[in-house]
């Protein structure tokens, strides 16, 4: 008796898991569930004094001093929907990955752990996207959306770069 051939199956296996899942770093902005990827991601710091810069737009919040880098700090959810800064007890900074070349942090309300495609249930077809820095949206299983954003194509973005008033 000869064994199953399982080679052609193996190989297909070996494939699919040799492929990294999505990864992301799930935060709340605003009222808004985001993912980030984590390859765009960089250090998250906890809140720290912010030297308001005069003549920026409101969702720039000014300067701190991250880990002896100066680094400009945007209020995500305000850049993302306008309005006013969200009073969360203990927001957050997300930095952009070094890669990426823009020393940015992001406030952020609350961090929300990781996620990975598996958290999520297939989405319905994509509505097309009002700016580059927006990827699809995803829902996870208990109904709710979450928005991808695309670190890389908001540091490219005129509209986030032109932090002035």
């Amino acid at each position: 008796m000869t064994p199953p051939d399982t080679g052609s199956a193996m190989a297909a296996h070996d494939t699919a898991s040799a492929l990294p899942p999505a990864h992301w770093l799930a935060v709340q902005a605003g009222g808004q569930r985001c993912l980030v990827p984590l390859a765009q991601a960089g250090e998250i710091f906890p809140w720290t004094a912010v030297q308001p810069t005069p003549y920026t737009r409101a969702w720039f919040l000014g300067v701190a001093n991250l880990r002896g880098e100066l680094c400009g700090v945007v209020d995500l959810g305000r850049f993302l929907h306008g309005g006013q800064e969200a009073a969360a007890p203990d927001p957050k900074l997300l930095g952009f990955h070094p890669a990426i070349g823009l020393n940015c942090a992001l406030r952020v309300d609350r961090l929300l752990g990781l996620r990975t495609a598996e958290d999520f249930v297939p989405a319905a077809a994509d509505a097309p996207r009002a700016q580059p820095w927006l990827g699809p949206l995803h829902t996870d299983a208990d109904g709710l959306a979450w928005q991808t954003l695309d670190l890389q194509a908001l540091a490219r973005a005129p509209a986030f770069l032109a932090i002035d008033a």
